[in-house]
């Protein structure tokens, strides 16, 4: 009894342990308030399990009791079949298992195959009227887009059951005699005759069904020069397909004569005559018109073809209503050329959000475990009444750092990160450090306590956290740390409904089960009114309460009023889209290499799932998703997307409509980045809206890569605010460059922004939202692009000198983002140059900015004097950066906060009169060097060490007021702010 005994234990625990995943996901679903969405998952998903085992394994074990029940009764007498006997002996014992056992195992399988069309199911069963039809047959879109897909699934899915059924049909016919290939007298008995016919004309008509719906598939087919079907595709291919398909339900009518008449021989040669036609008509026929008739006058015959992929692409991707300016770049900066251009000039951005992680971790850290992402997000605030471009991140919590790990402190004490820090975009202190205008714990600012600090809900949150007590217990999770309070730290309990409840002992041992943690069980710190916050990654979150999405490859905070009501919390913006790859005569492009820049591609942003190709996307939804309760909110961006449509109709009311979006919540929104950088990639070449043209490829553009990588990949979008050409007021945008398909040059060839500035009314979107702007250059001049750019900074002698400079002793130079702004008539160029210890405690600190229009280069301590420096002394406009003190202030949050004295006043101004005399040595040397002078070359040389060693002490003394290093156990807490 002992193995039955333990049999039946291991069944038990493997039972509770599938019960504990399905009941804790549907207690998530529930609490999150998306029940239905899992339910619909799991019942059509269950549907399509059974209808796919049920036909599969039904459409075997049928097949194989038929081939059974009509053996012969009396087999021949051969040497074949005395052979067979002896197998036959053999299986017949193992016969009702088979018989059974197998159809059943086949039926499993193709039930796990089918269930995973649920999707694919839903659409066609519910797919909306897309109002639009396609060029060739005049049929709605809807049929392309929800109903073909599902229609091939089910052929490709009966041919793939017939297939195994006259398997399992042939070799049961087989082995009991009714089947025999060799031999004399009789082939096949006529029930197996019949079978068998039957089988090869279902087959067959399948086929037929197949080649006659490839006739619809080929509007999205792959072309070497372009997507949709070509002109051979419609003249030759087409006819082609719809004569297959007659000559496969021919053939069917074939086989079915044959299984009442027994001549194998008319369907037989109906084969032959399907293969024959498959390679004469389908296959030698349209090679033959594509070289002879096609080759020689492509260019006029594919035109209508490539005017049908240039329109669909257009519209498949939201680039219908690109407004295309011509742009005159001057290369030749002139003074005061940036007067009409004063506001772009204010806001250039020169935090560069990739670069100033480390410091905003140096800064505003306050205790180890506590930390920022590796690069933070830009936003826009309204401050003082104006909008300020802004660098922002959340205080996360940090488990890592949080010292000895045990399962209390990981799970019940440390269980949320706090507060935000916020910095201007646009400008710096003194010193080269951000301008925090919102930073510290408790934080001080703008926001100040009007917004909810905790963050529960975040993309490194730990695993599952238990939180909330019954009334009046004492608070043990960690709010923050305050060294006026008792052990030094304020605790809290969680108030919210972030999760499950496991007040009871049924879900307690679900979790436990769950997470593999028995401390649930019995620990103290699980009570009556404990919840359990698990899926805590915001886009995760929404992932899973909205399957159907394809989701942004990252997300942002923000801190927003969602209702109104004056109390702001800190939500995560999610953007979500709807994707398809079946849009008639659309481009089809790899979704992944689409969307990989510079910053993708070092991992530093994450990218979630994607599938793997596309030919149609929309920024359908925004989601929103709290940081302290984890509550997510869908809200329709796009109502007019039928595919949206469709999935609204499955989930109703799960997905808000666009009024109920607050001022305040509208005001953070902006323009995708994924879908900017999808857009940008068919820009390349869908600029070109001519047919012939697009045909010669000639004027076809690639994405710059990122001058400031290694490695070979494109450079990403940014964020600014800016007003183009001919606009009168700046607005929030998201921009990229464009330059000549030609590895040998660098020169720009067009620059694209999106309006990303929704406005701030509840419930309406601005109407400029997402009106992309293509400035064409001409194509006679020369204007720099991005590496070209970069090489001129790189080659520059003063900027080269005093680079080389500051990347010695001990120091290491980085140069942050290259922006391209279209002002002052032509073309600026704007890096900021970062320097940072090239060891110990490592944060970047702004101390230059480059800056390029045309040939012209200015290097300078600002962004301002910069300008000045190319435009001839005088741009016409102030930069952000223009009023920067020289003196470093106490009260900008650039002391060093943890009893450290500040710089001394005049550090700054040592370190560049000694960059400047190390920069002149360096001048002297090469001039007395050229000229074979030995004593002014050493001279020089002495001057250039001395100017070095004044550098380096004045630079020592700066770094001398940095907080402490951020693994130590007490951190500043600069609460302080500018502005």
């Amino acid at each position: 009894m002992l193995l039955p005994t333990l049999l039946v234990l291991v069944g038990v625990v493997v039972a509770f342990l599938i019960l504990a995943r399905f009941w804790t996901e549907w207690l998530w679903f529930d609490q999150v308030g998306y029940s239905e969405v899992i339910r619909t998952e799991w019942v059509t998903r269950a549907l399509m399990f059974v209808a796919g085992g049920v036909i599969m394994g039904g459409a075997i074990w049928l097949n194989l009791y038929l081939a059974y029940r009509h053996r012969p009764m009396y087999v021949p007498t051969t040497q074949q079949q005395q052979d067979l006997d002896r197998y036959r002996e053999a299986f017949e014992p193992l016969r009702r298992i088979a018989f059974i056992g197998g159809p059943i195992l086949a039926g499993f399988f193709a039930g796990s195959a089918a269930s995973t069309q649920w999707q694919t199911a839903l659409l066609a069963l519910n797919g909306q009227e897309w109002g639009t039809t396609d060029p060739q047959f005049g049929i709605d879109l809807s049929f392309y887009m929800f109903t073909l897909p599902f229609l091939r699934f089910i052929v490709s899915f009966l041919m793939t059951t017939t297939f195994f059924c006259a398997v399992a049909a042939v070799f049961t016919h087989y082995l009991y005699g009714a089947l025999q290939p060799m031999g004399r007298g009789e082939k096949i008995s006529r029930p197996a005759r019949i079978h068998v016919a039957i089988l090869a004309a279902v087959f067959t008509l399948l086929i037929a069904i197949n080649y006659w719906l490839d006739r619809y598939s080929l509007l999205s087919n792959d072309g070497d020069r372009f997507s949709g079907a070509s002109y051979t595709d419609i003249n030759a291919v087409l006819p082609a397909k719809a004569i297959l398909a007659v000559i496969g339900v021919f053939v069917a009518v074939l086989f079915i004569y044959t299984g009442v008449r027994g001549n194998w021989r008319l369907p037989a040669v109906g084969v032959s005559l399907m293969v024959v036609s498959a390679i004469l008509v389908g296959g030698i026929y349209p090679a033959i018109i594509q070289g002879v008739r096609v080759g020689p006058n492509e260019q006029a015959l594919e035109a209508t073809y490539i005017q049908r992929n240039i329109d669909a692409t257009r519209e498949a991707y939201g680039l219908t209503d690109v407004q295309v300016q011509p742009y005159s770049a001057e290369t030749v900066a002139e003074a005061g050329a940036l007067r009409a251009d004063a506001e772009s000039t204010a806001s250039i951005r020169l935090l560069d959000p990739q670069e100033v992680s480390p410091t905003f971790r140096q800064l505003q850290q306050n205790k180890q475990y506590y930390n920022f992402p590796a690069t933070l997000s830009v936003d826009r605030y309204t401050i003082d009444g104006q909008s300020q471009d802004t660098v922002i991140a959340v205080r996360d919590l940090d488990l890592a750092g949080a010292g000895q790990s045990n399962w209390v402190n990981d799970h019940t004490v440390f269980t949320h990160g706090f507060g935000v820090v916020a910095a201007y975009g646009n400008t710096v202190t003194s010193d080269g450090r951000p301008a925090f205008f919102e930073s510290g714990i408790p934080s001080t600012g703008i926001f100040g306590d009007s917004y909810e600090p905790r963050i529960y809900f975040s993309p490194n949150s730990p695993e599952y956290s238990i939180v909330g007590a019954p009334e009046g217990t004492p608070p043990w999770e960690l709010d923050f740390p305050d060294d006026s309070a008792p052990n030094g730290q304020v605790n809290n309990t969680f108030t919210g409904d972030g999760g499950p409840s496991i007040g009871n002992i049924w879900n307690q041992a679900l979790y436990a089960a769950r997470f593999g943690s028995e401390q649930i069980l019995f620990s103290d710190r699980v009570t009556s009114e404990s919840q359990i916050l698990y899926n805590r990654d915001p886009l995760e979150r929404v992932a899973r309460v909205a399957p159907f999405l394809t989701l942004e490859g990252s997300t942002y905070p923000a801190v927003v009023d969602t209702d109104d009501d004056g109390m702001k919390e800190v939500v995560w913006v999610v953007d979500a889209y709807t994707t398809s790859n079946e849009y008639p005569y659309s481009a089809r492009q790899e979704l992944e290499s689409a969307i990989t820049d510079s910053l993708t591609d070092s991992g530093e942003v994450p990218v979630a799932a994607l599938p793997d190709y596309i030919n149609y996307i929309r920024n359908s939804v925004k989601a929103v998703v709290d940081a302290y309760d984890g509550s997510v909110t869908l809200y329709a961006w796009d109502p007019e997307d039928p595919i949206l449509a469709t999935w609204d109709a499955i989930f109703p009311g799960k997905i808000q409509p666009i009024s109920e979006i607050s001022g305040d919540l509208m005001s953070h929104l902006r323009y995708p980045e994924d879908m900017f950088k999808v857009q940008r990639e068919l820009l390349t070449q869908y600029h070109v809206t001519d047919a012939e043209s697009f045909f010669t490829t000639a004027d076809f553009w690639r994405v710059p890569n990122d001058p400031t990588s290694d490695a070979e990949v494109p450079q990403p979008p940014y964020y600014l605010t800016l007003a183009l050409p001919e606009q009168d007021q700046a607005s929030f945008s998201l921009t990229t460059s464009f330059i000549v398909d030609d590895d040998t040059r660098n020169v720009l060839t067009g620059f694209l922004a999106v309006n990303a500035e929704p406005g701030n009314t509840p419930g309406e979107v601005a109407e400029d939202y997402g009106t992309l702007t293509l400035l064409e250059l001409p194509r006679d001049e020369t204007v720099p692009g991005p590496g070209q750019v970069q090489g001129n900074f790189d080659s520059d002698a003063a900027a080269a000198n005093e680079l080389n400079i500051l990347g010695r002793g001990g120091s290491e130079v980085i140069q942050g983002n290259l922006l391209t702004l279209p002002v002052g008539g032509g073309v600026l160029y704007v890096q900021p140059v970062y320097v940072q210890s090239s060891g110990g405690t490592q944060y970047p600190l702004l101390r230059r900015v480059l800056v390029a229009f045309g040939d012209e280069v200015g290097f300078a301590q600002t962004l301002d004097q910069a300008l000045d420096q190319v435009f001839e002394g005088d741009s016409g406009a102030n930069a952000g950066d223009a009023d920067v003190d020289p003196v470093p202030d106490e009260g900008t949050g650039t002391g060093g906060g943890d009893g450290t004295e500040t710089p001394d006043v005049d550090a700054q101004q040592r370190l560049n009169d000694a960059l400047a005399a190390a920069g002149a040595a360096l001048t002297a040397s090469d001039e007395a060097l050229a000229s074979g002078d030995w004593t002014a070359y050493g001279e020089a040389q002495t001057q250039l060490e001395e100017a070095i060693a004044d550098a380096m002490a004045a630079e020592q003394e700066l770094a001398g007021a940095a907080p402490a290093d951020e693994g130590a156990t007490e951190e500043p807490t600069d609460t302080a702010t500018t502005g």
